[in-house]
């Protein structure tokens, strides 16, 4: 430990010599192990400190090694000598100062001989940045006219260079442009009025140069400069001004209501608010016909009409009219307004008639009769030369022509029947025209009120239906009526109501006037019954008090239900009160399906029973037996409709024979059949009988045709039908005849007729 020690000693002995070394080549100074050294840029290398070692003797072979900031960039050491250079350039700026670590190694084997010793190079300032306007260029206002020695603005320059180091960093300021105006405070930088009665209006901005020098000021020093661009701002000390005080107008005698007639305008060289005026008539002649406002825009004055002109009455005007500011300073001190003399002159035009009154009011009976005079209009034409006018409604207005006016006097007269219930106000537009110019048109409002007669009778106010409860007591009131009238008569209405004098004893029901047009209709018994009656009609009478009175008459209808014991009526129909109390809507469901059922097996029994009576017989045209004809209808004459009643098994007629045909004779003969008896007790036995005689019978038909008439009943124009039991022969038979019987009979003749023919072949 005690060599290592020594070693160091040694070291940093031999900084201190190459510092002494280096002293004479360029100042430096050490101190605390500390190497203090300015910073430089010169391209070369520049000699920093020699590192030596008491060990260094020649025999051992040493390297001497450096490391820390900037070791082996900035500084490099020279390993035999112990030599340190700064390689590149040094700013303190960039780095004030480096700490780095020397030692001593064994060359050959790269152990150290001695402890490191640590020290600090540090970077010395020199005057080498100028000062810098970082916020540069700046831009200020002032007001005008402000006092000498008001501040303006404050810059601010930055150094880079050491401030407690030498005067590097100490600045001083100064104006290089924009004197005599303005002046700044060479320490604090303040930019200040420096010319008293600074005036916008004659000029607005002003370009300072500000620079910032170091080294306070003096001779070497470093600069930097910035510009301050300084704008007066604009204060109120500049009154308007009108470019003439004697304006002249010429506005025409039928300029409208409001339009402009003419403008006028001051000017003021403020700007913004400060330039604003206001304008306003302050003196003339009739100063009410006339009126001036501002525009905001142009900050013009502006004159309008506010009454007609007439240069009839009066042929020119003269006004005075001021502008003023509408900001006004008062340290200024000057009148802030000026006048101006306008003078206006009227010209003479072609005027439209004026109405005595813009507005006409008239009244008229709503019973006048066509042609009643309502009233009378009255225009004329204001002009010298003073031009006839006609008049004239305007049909826009008078849709229904209600009206006509005479065109020569103004007269108005009714031309339809009025309604004051229809229309109480009849509002129309009647136009004067100048005959000589048709282009001349005024109008006028004619408001016509039609007066009430008592021409509407009262009646209810609505369709009353009143309810009565059975349990209700005599002397309740059962409902209140009121009247309504269409006419307006102007002491009001009175109405009087009473029974129609056929109800005057009216056993159930009363009146009562409540004093206030209306009444109360009150029961006079508790024995109503819906059973016995339900409804009641009660005719009332109801009167007005008009001249002359009108009255019509009124039905209260009054139902009879059924009431809670609180008088809260349940049911007004006497089919309710009927009915079972305890039936639910359930039951009245099931009694309807159980109908419905009942007439659905109804239905399905007949549809059956149609279907079983239907013959047996199939119509087939191939079938050999097709000359045998069915009938499924018996046709006109017939008795008896039904194929198997008893009455025809049992013919009085054919009994004990057959029916011979009248209108042919068949060709085969056979012996008539005899029925089972006299009164065919033995119906079974009889047609079993009949049956044994078919099979036997060659000439009769098949079996299949079991449906045979023996009787074809009275009354048939034809006949027997049957050829069964002919005594004609088919050659003597026409069956012309059956086709003049009809559809029914068609066929059949058709079949006779074929085979006959087919008998011929």
């Amino acid at each position: 430990t005690q060599s290592l020690q020594t070693g160091s000693t040694a070291l940093l002995r031999g900084l201190v010599e190459g510092q002494r070394i280096l002293s004479r080549a360029k100042r430096g100074w050490v101190w605390n192990q500390m190497f203090v050294l300015e910073e430089f840029s010169g391209p070369d290398p520049i000699l920093v400190g020699r590192l030596h070692t008491d060990l260094d003797v020649g025999s051992t072979p040493i390297k001497y090694v450096l490391a820390g900031e900037g070791a082996g960039t900035i500084f490099a050491i020279n390993e035999i000598t112990g030599d340190i250079h700064a390689m590149k350039r040094l700013d303190r700026e960039e780095k004030a100062e480096y700490t780095l670590t020397a030692q001593v190694t064994n060359r050959d084997t790269d152990q150290p001989l001695e402890p490191p010793s640590e020290f600090i190079i540090k970077v010395q300032d020199i005057n080498d940045n100028p000062p810098q306007f970082v916020e540069g260029p700046y831009r200020a206002s002032v007001p005008e006219t402000s006092q000498v020695g008001t501040s303006v603005t404050r810059v601010t320059a930055t150094d880079a260079d050491d401030p407690v180091y030498g005067n590097s960093a100490k600045l001083v300021y100064s104006i290089l442009e924009g004197q005599p105006y303005f002046s700044i405070d060479p320490n604090t930088a303040i930019i200040k009025i420096a010319l008293h009665g600074m005036d916008r209006e004659m000029r607005e901005e002003y370009l300072v140069v500000i620079q910032a020098k170091d080294m306070g000021g003096h001779m070497g020093g470093l600069s930097g400069t910035t510009t301050v661009t300084v704008t007066l701002t604009d204060v109120n000390d500049n009154p308007p001004k009108f470019s003439k005080s004697k304006q002249n107008f010429v506005i025409p005698e039928d300029l409208a209501i409001g339009q402009p007639g003419g403008k006028v305008k001051a000017n003021d060289r403020d700007i913004g608010e400060n330039a604003k005026s206001t304008y306003n008539i302050i003196d003339g002649d009739e100063r009410d016909v006339f009126e001036i406002t501002t525009d905001a825009q142009t900050q013009e004055g502006i004159l309008r009409l506010k009454k007609p002109l007439n240069f009839e009455t009066k042929k020119s005007y003269t006004l005075k009219v001021e502008a003023a500011n509408i900001r006004f300073d008062p340290n200024s001190g000057a009148p802030f307004k000026d006048t101006a003399t306008v003078k206006i002159a009227v010209e003479d035009s072609d005027e439209p008639p004026v109405f005595s009154k813009p507005t006409f009011v008239l009244q008229v009976d709503e019973n006048a009769p066509i042609n009643t005079v309502v009233g009378t209009v009255t225009a004329r034409d204001p002009d010298v030369t003073g031009s006839l006018v006609r008049y004239f409604i305007d049909r826009h207005t008078d849709l229904e022509r209600q009206f006509n006016v005479n065109v020569d006097d103004g007269k108005i007269t009714l031309a339809k029947p009025l309604d004051r219930e229809t229309d109480m106000w009849h509002n129309i537009t009647v136009t004067a025209t100048e005959i000589r110019n048709h282009s001349q048109i005024s109008r006028a409002t004619v408001a016509i009120r039609v007066l009430d007669i008592n021409d509407n009778a009262p009646e209810f106010a609505t369709e009353y239906e009143a309810f009565l409860c059975e349990n209700g007591k005599p002397g309740q009131v059962i409902q209140t009526v009121s009247a309504v009238d269409k006419d307006d008569p102007i002491q009001g209405h009175y109405f009087e109501y009473r029974l129609i004098p056929e109800m005057l004893n009216n056993p159930n029901f009363t009146i009562k006037n409540n004093g206030d047009n209306s009444i109360s209709v009150l029961a006079k018994h508790d024995t109503f019954r819906r059973q016995k009656q339900e409804m009641y009609f009660l005719p009332i009478i109801v009167t007005d008090n008009g001249n002359p009175p009108m009255s019509s008459t009124n039905t209260l209808t009054i139902r009879v239900c059924g009431c809670s014991r609180e008088g809260i009526v349940q049911s007004c129909n006497v089919e309710a009160y009927v009915l079972p109390i305890g039936l639910s809507m359930g039951a009245l469901i099931a009694i309807l399906a159980c109908i419905i059922l009942l007439l659905v097996i109804v239905v399905l029994f007949v549809t059956l029973r149609r279907h079983k009576n239907k013959p047996l017989i199939i119509k087939d045209d191939e079938d050999v037996r097709e000359n045998i004809i069915r009938y499924d209808d018996e046709g006109g004459g017939e008795e008896d409709t039904e194929a198997f009643d008893i009455a025809t098994l049992q013919n009085p007629d054919g009994i004990n024979g057959y029916l011979p045909r009248k209108d042919i004779k068949p060709d085969l003969q056979f012996m008539p059949r005899q029925s089972s008896g006299p009164n065919g007790v033995d119906v079974d036995e009889f047609i079993n009988v009949r049956l044994h005689e078919a099979d036997n019978d060659p000439t009769a038909p098949p079996y299949d045709s079991i449906q045979i008439y023996g009787y074809e009943g009275r009354g048939s124009i034809a006949g027997s039908l049957s050829s069964l039991e002919t005594a004609s022969s088919d050659s003597d038979q026409n069956y012309d005849y059956l086709r003049e019987w009809g559809p029914r009979f068609r066929r059949l003749g058709e079949l006779y007729s074929v085979g006959e023919s087919d008998k011929e072949t």
